[in-house]
């Protein structure tokens, strides 16, 4: 069975040493591309999030009862940065695709994209140093 973006973080937190933690986010990058734009998300200044601060209103979902995952969703993520395919949308309709993408996938992912909208690391030990280290030419 394939692993959810969040427990791909979990595994990384798990990881002690510098190069370790490197060489995992370079395997797990390349084999799930939801985390690499997850990281970049996160860590990339060139991407601004149109998005009000804050958690919207949403429904977390059940474990047991995930209609979709963020392993397929993740491409959605350009609807909710400047410049990209929302400059056509109307906010309020960018804002609701962000609350159905929370609602559709499990809940713990959808506190990673939470924490991501925030710029804001999504779990302790991914640090900015630590990405361009794994992924060079990502957020250049």
């Amino acid at each position: 069975m394939e692993k959810e973006v969040f427990e791909v973080f979990e595994d990384f937190t798990k990881l002690k040493a510098r190069k370790d933690k490197i060489t995992f986010l370079q395997e797990q990058g390349s084999a799930i591309p939801a985390v690499k734009d997850v990281i970049r998300g996160c860590f990339d200044d060139r991407l601004k999030f149109i998005l009000p601060e804050g958690k919207p209103p949403y429904t977390p979902n059940r474990p047991e009862s995930v209609p979709s995952s963020l392993r397929k969703l993740h491409r959605d993520f350009a609807y909710f940065v400047e410049g990209a395919a929302s400059s056509s949308m109307p906010k309020f309709q960018i804002e609701n695709k962000f609350i159905q993408l929370l609602e559709s996938i499990h809940a713990e992912d959808a506190l990673i994209v939470l924490s991501m909208k925030e710029k804001k690391s999504p779990v302790k030990g991914l640090t900015k140093k630590l990405v361009e280290e794994a992924f060079p030419k990502l957020l250049s």
